[in-house]
């Protein structure tokens, strides 16, 4: 498993659009498992579900996402899981972690423009 959490200001819906095109568009195999979309009292909450192939790990990795966003205030969790062939204890997670250094790619050039 890999983490990453960030808060940082922005527009909720372009923002949750950007990150969606861009994590389909950095891997020919990626894609949406599944989502949800909530709001109450002005609070909006996305969460995604990703999968893609490994061909590091010759697997499938996943990466669950939740976006939360109130006014400009937005806050993002992403968690990767499965890039591991071991029964026991995880080894090899360069998948995992190739997969979420694609997200952080994303926030990191949205918070530069």
């Amino acid at each position: 498993m890999a983490k990453y959490e960030r808060h940082f200001k922005g527009d909720f819906n372009n923002f949750l659009k950007i990150l969606e095109d861009g994590i389909l568009a950095k891997s020919v195999s990626a894609s949406c498992e599944g989502g949800s979309d909530y709001e109450n009292s002005g609070v909006l909450c996305a969460v995604r579900v990703y999968e893609r192939f490994s061909a590091m790990g010759g697997n499938r990795v996943s990466l669950n996402i939740t976006l939360l966003g109130k006014d400009e205030e937005l806050f993002i969790s992403a968690i990767t899981s499965g890039g591991s062939q071991a029964m026991f204890f995880k080894i090899n997670t360069l998948g995992e972690e190739a997969f979420l250094d694609g997200v952080i790619d994303i926030v990191d050039r949205y918070i530069l423009a």
